[in-house]
């Protein structure tokens, strides 16, 4: 997605810039020229296991990192500068709230963080307990609230001085699929307002509810796109096994060179296996009894077929 044109007919810049970052905790490197521009009005979606780099990522742009190359920038302005601290919102992987004050204390701290006006915090706390449907709990206790809960009420927090743009990290991690569905829904509602959202996840298939992502590993970005267009670009080719058992099943894929990788896939296996090598796999598995049907490649056969490009 581009960014629009500015005023004098040039181009606005991105709304989340990041250039070549890298960054090394003595022997461990968690950044390794990672590079991705968010445009306004996007959900951003970095992708990838724990470790990638998702994180420090988060920190740098928000100004928490200190970068030993490349450049991160917010709005066009270099990360971590004071003009940006009214105009970008964090809602960090771990606990940031009070755990021993309420919903509406912890609401009410950062309010005055914001030094936002009596009148102008209680139509936005009224707007964001309705939205994420906590005005029940107002009295309850953050250390008492549910995992989806406690994310809300992060979220909450995060966006009380409603930010351009807003940074997560994991924001679903931790909580149960209902939670996780309503977290989603709600950053797609910010998006729709215009806001500019970039979020980390380590589960693939959130990566689809996004509308650009960039799959990280080793603290580099090995592909990036819409969603639809990367799983386009999928260059094996993915099937079921019906039939056959399970442990002789496993061991013939094993010893089979084209079979990418296999997983389970509810009572059945999914398998990947290299372009054009379907009858070489189906006559190999023919003989257990065993035989292959089409299935849509998603993310993690993506992801893992990535990684393995890669190395």
């Amino acid at each position: 997605m581009a960014a629009g044109p500015t005023p004098d007919g040039g181009a606005a810049p991105a709304a989340v810039a990041a250039r070549g970052l890298a960054r090394r905790f003595g022997p461990v490197t968690a950044l390794d020229g990672l590079s991705f521009e968010v445009a306004r009005g996007e959900l951003f979606g970095l992708v990838g296991p724990d470790g990638a780099g998702k994180t420090t990522a988060i920190r740098a742009l928000a100004g928490l990192v200190r970068l030993d190359g490349g450049e991160a920038r917010v709005l066009g302005v270099r990360a971590g500068a004071r003009e940006l601290r009214e105009r970008l919102g964090l809602m960090p992987q771990q606990y940031s709230l009070y755990r021993d004050l309420t919903v509406e204390e912890n609401l009410r701290f950062f309010s005055r963080l914001y030094v936002l006006p009596r009148a102008v915090y209680r139509e936005r706390v009224a707007r964001l307990l309705a939205i994420t449907r906590l005005e029940r709990f107002t009295d309850r206790r953050a250390d008492a609230l549910s995992g989806g809960m406690y994310k809300k009420l992060a979220l909450a927090c995060a966006l009380l001085h409603e930010p351009e743009v807003l940074l997560l990290d994991e924001p679903t991690n931790g909580v149960d699929p209902v939670s996780r569905r309503e977290l989603w829904a709600l950053l797609g509602e910010f998006v729709h307002g215009g806001m500019t959202v970039l979020v980390s996840t380590p589960y693939m298939d959130e990566a689809e509810r996004c509308t650009r992502v960039a799959l990280v590993h080793r603290g580099r970005a090995l592909l990036q796109g819409e969603p639809s267009a990367l799983i386009a670009q999928f260059q094996d080719e993915a099937y079921e096994v019906h039939g056959g058992d399970r442990d002789l099943l496993d061991a013939r894929l094993a010893a089979l060179p084209p079979v990418r990788e296999a997983s389970p896939a509810g009572a059945r296996l999914k398998v990947v296996v290299a372009r054009g090598a379907r009858d070489e796999v189906a006559a190999a598995l023919a003989p257990l009894g065993a035989t292959l049907a089409p299935a849509a490649p998603d993310f993690e056969d993506l992801f893992l077929s990535s990684i393995r490009r890669a190395s």
